[in-house]
């Protein structure tokens, strides 16, 4: 098997191999050789006594024919195994073999197909070559050979190099063995291992035991199967045993045991093993971490066409681990690997094009390989296409389809899946809104110690949604988010504790998490630490530290940062003063519906600061801050509007402009003055 880590980029495996071809291979129909072909298009309506005879003489030849070719090709193939195993005082000659099942093969005989094809994959008799045996494996397994199918449910679900992955047809090949388990599919395996002793058989004979695939899982078997083949010396029943050692997969974890194994394969040149040396250098598993050796060990597996170390390999250009970043290298390898169907490389490259990492920016093939990963199964790969569903990236929108693969994605047990199917119920996108099944997801990838989850768990309790309300366990759960960093939950937190919500008030500890927060750019905590600075709350006053702060939060357009800078430089504190710049300030945040920045920018209009003096738009801005509930904007606009009033009719552009202004169901629902 292969071992991964469970992180974006590797996942853990089994010390298997890796393989592929389309799914087409699954459904084509297969045509089993005719030795003699007796097709007669044209014959007599009634034909003489003697061409009768001819015709049925043809036939019993026909028939005897194929049972004869039948007959041969069993022969020929039993002949072949005492050759490959020294059966029955045979000599032991797999080269002849060789030979004698390539000639019941072209017979017909499936089992010789599906042998030759055992044969070509683990190099007996024969050059070791993969392609040709995945080949030889596609022709028996259309003739129903369970060899065939199990070896190609293996290749099919860990690759080797140049044989695609194909996890989806991987499960299909699998299914079909254990439709036919009656028959004993893998029993030319089991004979080779238990009878002929062979190391091959012995290694496959484990895979099928640690996989269920025409027999048991069984963990504690494939173990003994696979130390009987590595103690043989074969490296890929060594390589396998170093990932049971590594993993305590039927043995007491041992990884210096591990270790050894994985060396005594990779000497051999098995590159599932040269991978796994790597991934012990780069962990430091039962050796000292070395993340420029475990590099070494990535590319030369990589180089021979380990779709995982290619993907492995690309990691490390990506995040820069052993080898100098480089996002261009880190995009060739994540292709390379995913070009051969290995699903979290299919993730990997398209996330590389959502976000443009070492290729050019492309939302539509971002989404083509997260959709390739997808249907293999891949967890992370399924959240994201549904994320690009949600939101249109790369794909026409579809809620309900984003629905579809969030709910797949969770199936297979993703954090980021259950919190975005909770967010999905919260707000109504794509079902129907359920604010306890929300809270049901948030609640599992809380769990999970997903960070956001845990955030949007906090806000249903503080806020009363699919639960009762519960300031006490809201704090709870921004706390276990904020202390894992999450920018929000720290400026949440810090909340609670400036207002005494769920916790005892300490302004002090307010200022802290509005720290940690700010300091990440969240633009929230920025302004409330401004705030904090501006008030002397939890801290020493100080409006140049305010200000500071204010146009952090400011820079990214926060609203009510943006209206607090206005108040700064309208008053020269701490900064300053710069009405002009107060007047945009206030406009911009004004535009975002910020109700005190609405309020201001009525009071500059009104009295010219920083603006011509305009009191029509005065009147406007009051009213659109008074329709929010501002008392002070209410109050303003009537006294505006007594003002208007009293001068005389055509002084003042308000009046020019009474229909607009007079639109509002607010300015209807006070009576003015008579004039």
């Amino acid at each position: 098997m292969v071992l991964t880590k469970l992180n974006a980029n590797k996942e853990t495996n089994t010390n298997l191999p890796q393989p592929s071809t389309s799914r087409s291979a699954l459904t084509t129909t297969t045509t089993t050789p005719h030795p003699h072909d007796d097709k007669n298009d044209e014959r007599p309506a009634l034909p003489s006594r003697s061409t009768t005879t001819a015709t049925s003489s043809a036939s019993l030849c026909t028939n005897n024919n194929k049972h004869n070719y039948s007959h041969s090709a069993r022969l020929i193939f039993k002949l072949a195994n005492n050759h490959l195993f020294g059966r029955r005082g045979y000599p032991k000659a797999p080269s002849l073999a060789i030979t004698y099942l390539r000639r019941a093969a072209a017979l017909g005989h499936a089992q010789a197909e599906g042998v030759l094809g055992f044969c070509y994959e683990f190099g007996l008799g024969i050059e070791m070559d993969f392609v040709r045996s995945e080949q030889h494996y596609l022709d028996a397994a259309r003739q129903h050979d369970g060899l065939a199918m199990a070896r190609l449910a293996f290749l099919r679900k860990y690759g080797r190099p140049n044989v695609r992955i194909d996890r989806a047809e991987a499960e299909e090949w699998a299914e079909r063995v254990r439709r036919i388990a009656h028959s004993n599919p893998v029993a030319w395996i089991v004979e080779g291992a238990t009878l002929d002793n062979d190391a091959a058989c012995q290694y496959a004979l484990g895979v099928c035991y640690h996989d269920g695939v025409g027999m048991p899982k069984d963990e504690h078997a494939a173990f003994r199967w696979y130390k009987a083949s590595a103690e043989q010396g074969n490296p890929r029943g060594q390589g396998i045993l170093g990932y049971c050692y590594g993993e305590g997969f039927g043995v007491p974890k041992d990884d210096v045991e591990a270790m050894r194994w994985y060396r005594l394969a990779a000497a051999q040149g098995e590159t599932v093993a040269i991978y796994n040396v790597g991934y012990c250098y780069e962990d430091g598993i039962g050796v000292a971490k070395d993340v420029h050796e475990a590099v070494k060990w990535y590319r030369l597996s990589a180089e021979q066409g380990n779709a995982f170390a290619q993907n492995s390999l690309g990691y490390c250009y990506e995040d820069g681990i052993g080898v100098k970043q480089d996002l261009h290298q880190a995009a060739v390898w994540y292709q390379r690997s995913a070009e051969q169907g290995y699903p979290w490389a299919e993730c990997n490259l398209g996330y590389c094009y959502q976000n443009g990492i070492g290729v050019p920016k492309d939302d539509t093939r971002g989404a083509y390989w997260y959709r390739k990963a997808a249907i293999q199964g891949h967890a992370r790969a399924q959240h994201n296409l549904g994320f690009c569903y949600q939101n249109g990236i790369g794909v026409e929108k579809s809620e309900q389809e984003a629905v579809k693969w969030y709910r797949r994605s969770a199936e297979r047990g993703n954090i980021f899946a259950y919190h975005s199917l909770g967010y999905c119920y919260q707000n109504g996108i794509g079902v129907a809104v359920n604010e306890q099944e929300a809270v049901f997801w948030y609640y599992l990838s809380a769990e999970e110690n997903h960070a956001p989850a845990q955030l949007s768990l906090g806000y249903c309790y503080r806020n009363g949604i699919g639960v009762p309300k519960n300031e006490r366990e809201a704090v709870k759960w921004f706390r276990r988010s904020a202390e894992q960093g999450n920018a929000l939950a720290q400026n949440s937190l810090g909340f609670c504790y400036e207002e005494g919500l769920g916790v005892k008030k300490d302004c002090s500890r307010a200022v802290y998490w509005y720290h940690k927060s700010a300091r990440q750019r969240n633009p929230w905590a920025q302004c409330n630490l401004g705030f904090c600075y501006a008030n002397g709350i939890g801290v020493e006053k100080d409006d140049r530290k305010a200000v500071y702060w204010y146009q952090h939060a400011a820079q990214q357009n926060h609203a009510r940062a943006l209206d607090k800078l206005g108040v700064h430089l309208q008053t020269g504190a701490g900064i300053e003063r710069d009405l002009p710049a107060a007047f945009e300030i206030f406009k911009r945040a004004a535009e975002q519906d910020h109700v005190a920045a609405q309020y201001h920018l009525g009071n500059c209009y009104e009295k010219g600061l920083g603006c011509t003096v305009d009191l029509h738009q005065a009147a406007l801005w009051f009213e659109r801050a008074a329709m929010a509930g501002c008392r002070n904007s209410n109050e303003r606009l009537r006294r505006l509007l007594f003002r208007v009033c009293m001068w005389s009719p055509g002084t003042s552009p308000l009046t020019m402009n009474e229909d607009d202004l007079i639109c509002s169901g607010f300015i209807s629902g006070h009576s003015a003055p008579a004039a």
